[in-house]
């Protein structure tokens, strides 16, 4: 089995921390492998972000369909940039971590919050649980005011952040479980566990494991009507 990691950014020392998170949660016998675009941004805060991303985005998906054969694919970033379109351009199973990681953490705790970065962020991951229909499972969605970057500069502040909103989710807000709003925040996952004493995740680890077990059980992206291949048009601009 081989699963394809796309992580939306340019940033690769986030897509290298994907990988090696992916790694760990994988079986034995699954490949996977992480990629960062050739174009988009190095990180993803706002909705002109998500966008300027989703062309890279659909770009890997093609490229892992048609020349590097892969089974399903994983957009690795919590707004899930792309996701509806990617599930036009292959067959093949394609997940986005915020949808994985709210699946996974309604299956866990009754209520759960989300800690992100910028507070300007909290729109895009409100859009995200209303889209998923989780909002009455949603206790929170608290930010920690720190950009994406900043957490890549200095992981001590980054994690030290986490655990106070994540602290204050829990006594204030009833939060069950804590659910990690970026997919750069994977390293943190099992201090933050130590810390907090509840169930701590990420989107990447879920993701991984329901791509297998979709590549596993033989299903494949329903090609019917709404995700069906689109139309054959000319588009200018664009290399795929």
């Amino acid at each position: 089995m081989k699963i394809k990691l796309i992580n939306p950014n340019t940033t690769w020392s986030m897509t290298e921390s994907i990988e090696n998170c992916a790694r760990r949660y994988a079986s034995a016998d699954t490949e996977v492998y992480a990629v960062s675009p050739d174009t988009g941004v190095d990180s993803i805060e706002c909705y002109v972000d998500e966008y300027l991303a989703i062309p890279g985005v659909l770009k890997e998906i093609i490229k892992g369909d048609k020349e590097e054969h892969a089974d399903a694919f994983i957009i690795s970033c919590f707004g899930d940039p792309g996701l509806q379109a990617a599930r036009e351009v292959t067959d093949k199973p394609v997940l986005g971590i915020a949808e994985s990681g709210i699946a996974a953490a309604k299956m866990i705790a009754p209520y759960f919050s989300i800690v992100s970065v910028l507070d300007r962020s909290r729109k895009v991951t409100e859009d995200v649980v209303n889209n998923y229909g989780a909002a009455q499972f949603c206790r929170s969605i608290r930010s920690t005011g720190l950009s994406v970057l900043e957490f890549g500069n200095d992981p001590v502040k980054g994690k030290n952040a986490l655990a106070e909103q994540s602290r204050k989710a829990i006594k204030e807000d009833g939060a069950e479980c804590i659910l990690l709003g970026c997919a750069g925040f994977v390293d943190f996952v099992e201090q933050l566990k130590k810390e907090l004493g509840v169930p701590v995740l990420d989107g990447v680890m879920p993701a991984v494991k329901f791509a297998e077990a979709l590549v596993q059980m033989g299903l494949k992206t329903s090609k019917v009507n709404t995700w069906k291949y689109p139309e054959e048009k000319e588009y200018q601009g664009y290399d795929f």
